[in-house]
């Protein structure tokens, strides 16, 4: 009887220390499920985050040149994301429609809202601002505006166009290139620290181009004043 109550009094340490050992031999996986989907996973992916490096200006002069883009850069973007946005939306669409007079009528739908909606903003802007816009269209879709315009209207309308954008100064032939053009990278670099701290929403440019390569490229514009 007294071996029959020690056995009863240790039987409760043991089973837990069978349980406890039990526990830490097993691995729980923890599943998430994101607003939106339906699918519960295991692990979230997260978008490449650039670690951006101070920039360091030749001079004052060229610091206020960042200034003033940085303020033209940030106005300007929203209807570049815009045309970026209805270029994709208009691609999807005609994609689903067979018919060539379906996708001449939905075509003359969007040249109606952009000439309504987004030609009335354009003339706002100044001559600086309307070739930012220009760069950041080739930025955002991979194709220059004058192409943009010859593919939704006619070869001669887009000639027309560029012609008298060149009054202005303005080519809408401009290129978006980091690497060749400073005041490129510098709007990218603007765009970037825009992104990060919520100014901006996120477009990821469709071009290749290496950002820190680009930085390491203009930073070495430094050294010849040195």
């Amino acid at each position: 009887m007294k071996n029959l109550l020690y056995f009863a009094l240790l039987c409760p340490c043991f089973l837990w220390a069978q349980n406890f050992d039990t526990n830490q031999d097993s691995i729980e996986d923890t599943y998430v499920k994101l607003e939106g989907d339906s699918i519960f996973r295991k692990s979230i992916d997260l978008d490449e985050v650039l670690i951006l490096n101070k920039i360091n200006f030749i001079d004052k002069k060229e610091h206020i040149q960042y200034i003033i883009l940085r303020r033209k850069t940030l106005k300007v973007y929203p209807y570049a994301k815009l045309a970026a946005d209805r270029l994709q939306t208009l691609t999807l669409r005609l994609e689903k429609l067979d018919k060539k007079r379906d996708q001449k009528k939905y075509i003359k739908q969007v040249q109606d809202y952009l000439e309504d909606e987004f030609t009335a903003e354009l003339k706002k802007m100044t001559r600086t601002e309307g070739q930012i816009l220009v760069k950041l269209i080739h930025r955002q879709t991979g194709v220059t505006t004058f192409d943009l315009i010859k593919d939704l209207r006619s070869g001669w309308r887009a000639f027309w166009f560029n012609n008298t954008a060149k009054l202005f100064d303005i080519s809408l032939k401009e290129e978006f290139d980091p690497m060749a053009s400073k005041e490129d990278y510098f709007i990218e670099d603007i765009l970037q620290r825009s992104f990060q701290n919520g100014r901006l929403e996120r477009q990821n440019s469709v071009l290749e181009f290496d950002f820190y390569e680009a930085e390491n490229k203009w930073a070495e514009r430094l050294k010849t004043v040195k």
